[in-house]
């Protein structure tokens, strides 16, 4: 994994995750050690959390879920998702990079 919580590489954004399963609700909560925590409702039992995890940032970055790709840590709480091209003038993702801008690298 890269050393940055967040990083584009060319079109591609590249997300270090720490995910916390069974939470209330699924939201992007701010910076754990060295990844992004994100929370999700879904438990972690035959990639169900996962998938949950998939469609929550294709949501939340307005891309498909077929654009969302969890690259490393499968069966980890500690991630690597690609968001392949999304929209870089997109309100979502301006509002995320304003949001986390201390840790984007």
């Amino acid at each position: 994994m890269n050393s940055h919580t967040i990083y584009w590489l060319g079109n591609d954004l590249y997300l270090n995750v720490h995910l916390q399963t069974r939470a209330k609700k699924d939201a992007i909560i701010g910076q754990h050690g060295g990844s992004l925590k994100i929370t999700v409702t879904a438990p972690p039992i035959e990639g169900k959390a996962n998938q949950h995890l998939i469609k929550f940032l294709a949501k939340y970055f307005n891309v498909t879920q077929s654009q969302v790709k969890i690259q490393q840590g499968l069966k980890s709480k500690n991630k690597l998702v690609l968001i392949k091209e999304p929209n870089k003038t997109s309100a979502a993702l301006k509002n995320f990079e304003l949001a986390f801008s201390k840790i984007i690298g």
